[in-house]
């Protein structure tokens, strides 16, 4: 079972919004807009990815990770390593 389970529907509305405003960025360059207000528009999708990503990252930890630590053994590691090689990518982003 994966941390976003119970609320999949509000997930999929938040990656809706962002994929909107990803073909905003699509149509404001397709109108020649001015690039400052394309870059303006760029830096709110990105921050908006961020936060999603930020929050899926601690439900993963609240839930996957906390439940494979307490169990111990192998999946404890596992699950420990994945979630730092995650947090690595988004501090690299």
């Amino acid at each position: 079972m994966v941390s976003y389970s119970n609320h999949k529907d509000d997930v999929v509305k938040r990656l809706r919004r962002i994929e909107g405003q990803v073909r905003g960025l699509q149509r404001m360059v397709e109108s020649d807009t001015y690039c400052i207000d394309v870059l303006t528009q760029v830096t709110a999708t990105t921050r908006a990815l961020q936060s999603f990503a930020l929050q899926l990252m601690e439900e993963h930890l609240a839930t996957c990770v906390s439940g494979a630590v307490a169990e111990g053994g192998e999946e404890a590691t596992i699950k420990l390593k994945e979630a730092n090689e995650a947090i690595a990518r988004l501090v690299r982003s």
